[in-house]
């Protein structure tokens, strides 16, 4: 599985990054899910542009692709919705497979993206955890994608952005009952450094996973990198479970002018920033919003050197 080797797992960036700087028109509610129906090589290319980059896990195109989003959008019934979830995980299976050709002694992964609730609402719940709906209507609403992808064979599910502890409950639930064979990491989006967006404190969090053993690793990711070591710092006090985290480059979204701003680290700062989230127990450590395999490669780069001082040393 993901961590068996003991090793850093290096994740990819921004799928939507990457498929703007392809030229790709993002626009549509429902973002890089679109061109899982229009320019599905696109996304195969995405793939592996990152695991090339250095990524050991590729995670699918489905953080948008929920049956409501899919129905509501593009008039697809369940069993459609369903499909194209599962081409998700095909077209990063095919390079995975390409990469592994490539470079036989690699061993990479597929992480089955599970998009929030607030993603579908796309009004920025996602970052409030602000949800007027049910107990029930979000397990339905989570059901058909988490099923579709653990049955197109997904190595892990990635449950991520998740702003609610009624979400994380719901995720929880159906892990147990709808796919108890499988894993996932939970990855929860922030308001400060030890509240998850909705207010619940980091350690209600860490404790309701904490015998959990379908989760692998918890964390955060869609948080700007100036929150994550400080995110990092508290939760391991929380846990011990193997944390995770894959923040967004560094820069500001203006939501008046619909433009980013600020700096991002890039070489030796962000060498010197995953260094240390590696440091506060991160073991799967990638990117998010605005990232790309130029950072992944950084990042993957500085990490694998530092096993491999690591590995000297210990010998």
């Amino acid at each position: 599985m993901l961590l068996e080797s003991g090793r850093t797992v290096i994740l990819d960036g921004g799928l939507a990054t990457a498929l703007e700087a392809k030229g790709l028109d993002l626009s549509s509610a429902l973002w890089s899910a679109k061109v899982l129906q229009d320019n599905p090589e696109a996304i195969y290319e995405t793939h592996l542009d990152y695991y090339r980059a250095g990524a050991d896990t590729a995670t699918t195109a489905s953080y948008q692709a929920s049956a409501a989003g899919l129905g509501q959008h593009l008039a697809m019934n369940e069993a459609e919705s369903r499909e194209l979830i599962q081409h998700s995980v095909k077209l990063a299976q095919r390079a995975r497979d390409a990469v592994v050709k490539e470079q036989p002694s690699r061993r990479l992964f597929v992480a089955g993206s599970v998009g929030p609730y607030g993603a579908y609402l796309a009004n920025g719940a996602e970052y409030t955890g602000e949800y007027s709906i049910g107990e029930q209507a979000l397990r339905d609403f989570h059901r058909v994608r988490l099923r579709a992808l653990v049955d197109a064979g997904v190595d892990v599910l990635a449950c991520e952005t998740i702003p609610s502890m009624l979400e994380i409950q719901v995720l929880l639930d159906l892990l147990r009952n709808e796919c108890p064979d499988s894993r996932a990491w939970l990855s929860c989006t922030l308001c400060d450094e030890s509240h998850i967006s909705d207010g619940t404190p980091v350690a209600d969090v860490a404790r309701l996973v904490g015998d959990n053993n379908q989760i692998i690793a918890l964390g955060f990711n869609c948080i700007p990198q100036q929150l994550a070591s400080a995110a990092l710092d508290h939760l391991r006090q929380q846990t011990y479970k193997p944390l995770i985290v894959y923040s967004n480059s560094g820069e500001l979204w203006d939501a008046e002018t619909r433009e980013w701003y600020g700096e991002r680290p890039q070489g030796q700062a962000l060498k010197r920033l995953a260094e240390d989230w590696q440091s506060k127990g991160a073991r799967l450590i990638g990117g998010c919003c605005r990232t790309t395999s130029d950072d992944i490669k950084i990042i993957a780069n500085t990490l694998k050197d530092d096993t491999q001082r690591t590995c000297e040393k210990e010998t």
